[in-house]
């Protein structure tokens, strides 16, 4: 029994039977910040700290992943007291008290130590494997639930922003085991997981899908019916929207029938009519034939052809449908399983690419990082799976404003484009890379790999990825003070995304058209054109979450900038998304947006995330709401 499951125990008051069956207690420190805080050495629960403050202080220097000034920490922490510093001093005392001699909590900026052999709940949930993330006793519970912190506005705001994140994390790891579960053939146990999935994310669409999927797949259709129609009547009670078009559908979607006595032929060839009418645009046969082949496959009981059938599937629905990423991302699951049976390493690491991209489309990034880590262990690096996995991973590490861990990724990912001509990962590359310099504000370094992207793009005949980074070629003519032009491809870019009913594409179309007008000072066209972007996004639960978001930020900016009356609740709407996510820079610009609507709290937040995001164009913006 390790660490996580003698915590259990205890939660559960079970001291003595942990002394009864004769269990060793975890030799290293075990601290539990998910639920009510606690900390066990080796000899048992340590004594609680005088004050809320101390828990704070270590959640903090915990999660902020880096040494943190003592002035900031005094001031987030302290503000009312008299000599904040005095006061901090003495809660890094008790701390050290707390932590015990294998820890060190000292300098400034202040460090963190914590001794190699313990477990902390946070990291495992963040770092570890679902099978690890299911068996935290608080998994689905708050950061230091209980705990409140009125007299410290600034760190409240923080910590408001790091539960909501902490539990989108618990319900990332529920969603993985229930995928897991349903790809090893283990529907009893998915189901659990998703009715636990459910109940923390009661307005998940995706969620209700994963059910629906388990009830299905347990041999209880009628009540996967049943589920539908509930949560259906619950989101138009409760949100007073409906769930997606697709939603019914892919929940109840069942599974084509299989082939008596199919051959491996036969398989191979109901497959590549399957890609190819995806290829031809028809994707609904071209699913339909793809879910016969699976069927057909697992007739035939080779892993690898089941495998290939189940990649085949999984990436159309993936790419091709609109939302259908829950039984893709069970396709997929099957895939990597069957094809580590069958010794196939290549179609093993795409199954886990593939993965790992709609993990990014969702903004769970943790779960991304881990599943490249273990593709990118699968394949060389003249692999041309190889120049995806490292495009994949610069873009999520952009997303969460780790630039130069995104731009060194990209440039490894164009790279290994070029070595093995893979020209659509060279153009999701330069798209990003470009979208990184953009967002620096370096716009001639933006246009040249924005422009390269296109190129690739169109020579791969890649016409569905050509409005993204038009879309970012836009917003360099607009940022250039090119506003006719940028007007022209934004609209170009909104009306090829329209044709080709791309959701994420026409809100970074909508976007872009609502930030000229605002340039050219037609507020009212701006805020319409920026009200209806994150929705366009939003028409589909597979969209592209930070495109939404980043719709989002601009709708607040223009807001705040002309004083509109819904200005604070669209900055909650966006700190919802940004924070649950981990989007670091869209935090910050929240954070700033509010600091501007008289909030001193949030620029306190604003200056901690900028000070650890390395985007020398966010300085002014600080500055200038630094007043």
């Amino acid at each position: 029994m390790d660490g996580l499951d003698f915590v259990a125990l205890i939660e559960h008051g079970a001291e003595s039977a942990v002394r009864e069956a004769g269990l060793a207690r975890p030799s290293g420190l075990t601290i539990r910040l998910l639920g009510h805080p606690q900390v066990h050495d080796g000899d048992g629960p340590a004594r609680a700290p005088r004050g809320n403050k101390v828990w704070g202080l270590l959640a903090f220097l915990v999660l902020a992943g880096a040494p943190q000034p003592r002035r900031l920490l005094a001031g987030m922490l302290f503000p009312e007291a008299d000599d904040p510093l005095r006061a901090l001093r003495w809660n890094i005392a008790e701390l050290r008290r707390l932590l015990g001699d294998g820890a060190a909590v000292e300098g400034d900026p202040v460090a963190l130590k914590l001794p190699a052999t313990g477990l902390l709940d946070i990291d495992v949930l963040l770092n570890g494997t679902w099978t690890e993330g299911v068996r935290l006793p608080g998994l689905g519970q708050e950061l230091l639930q209980g705990l409140y912190f009125d007299s410290a506005p600034a760190f409240d705001l923080w910590l408001s922003s790091e539960r909501s994140r902490l539990g989108a994390a618990s319900a990332t790891v529920l969603h993985e085991a229930t995928l897991a579960s349903l790809a090893r053939r283990s529907p009893r146990e998915a189901l659990g997981y998703a009715t636990r999935l459910t109940a923390l994310s009661p307005y998940d669409e995706n969620s209700h899908v994963l059910l629906a999927r388990a009830l299905i797949i347990s041999g209880e259709p009628e009540q996967a019916r049943r589920h539908v129609e509930r949560t259906t009547q619950m989101f138009h009670e409760e949100l007073g929207v409906a769930p997606s078009p697709s939603f019914r559908l892919a929940a109840l979607s069942e599974r084509a029938a299989s082939i008596p006595n199919p051959s491996p032929s036969a398989v191979a060839a109901q497959l590549e009519a399957g890609e190819a009418a995806i290829g031809a645009g028809a994707w609904l046969n071209g699913i339909e034939t793809l879910r016969g082949a699976v069927a057909a496959a697992e007739g035939v009981g080779d892993d690898l052809l089941r495998a290939q059938a189940h990649i085949g599937l999984g990436s159309a629905l993936v790419h091709a449908a609109r939302g259908f990423d829950e039984e893709g991302a069970m396709s997929l699951h099957r895939a990597s399983e069957l094809a580590g049976r069958a010794g196939d390493p290549r179609l093993e690491a795409r199954a886990k690419r593939e993965l790992a991209y709609i993990e990014l489309l969702r903004g769970r990034y943790e779960r991304v990082f881990s599943l490249l880590d273990a593709a990118s262990l699968l394949v060389g690096e003249r692999d041309a799976e190889a120049a995806w996995i490292a495009a994949v991973r610069g873009a999520a590490e952009s997303d969460v404003a780790h630039y130069e861990a995104a731009r060194s990724w990209l440039d490894t990912a164009i790279a290994r484009a070029e070595l093995t001509d893979e020209q659509p990962a060279g153009a999701f590359a330069h798209t990003f890379l470009g979208r990184f310099h953009l967002l620096q504000m370096n716009l001639d370094l933006a246009w040249r790999h924005l422009e390269q992207s296109l190129e690739l793009a169109r020579a791969a005949s890649w016409t569905a990825f050509v409005p993204f980074p038009m879309s970012m070629l836009a917003e360099v003519a607009l940022l250039s003070g090119e506003v006719e032009r940028a007007r022209e491809s934004f609209d170009h870019a909104f009306a090829l995304s329209a044709q080709l009913g791309d959701p994420c594409w026409e809100s970074l179309g909508a976007r872009g058209l609502g930030m000229v007008a605002a340039e050219q000072n037609d507020v009212v066209s701006a805020m319409a054109r920026l009200d209806e972007a994150p929705r366009l996004c939003r028409r589909f639960p597979d969209s592209y979450l930070w495109v939404e978001a980043y719709a989002l930020e601009a709708l607040c900016r223009v807001a705040v900038e002309n004083d509109a009356p819904g200005a604070p609740a669209m900055i909650t709407e966006l700190e919802s998304i940004v924070s649950r996510t981990g989007m670091r820079e869209l935090l910050a610009r929240a954070m700033l947006h509010r600091a501007a609507l008289g909030a001193p709290e949030a620029l306190d937040v604003a200056k901690s995330l900028i000070a650890s995001i390395d985007n020398p164009a966010l300085e002014p913006l600080l500055v200038a709401a630094a007043g």
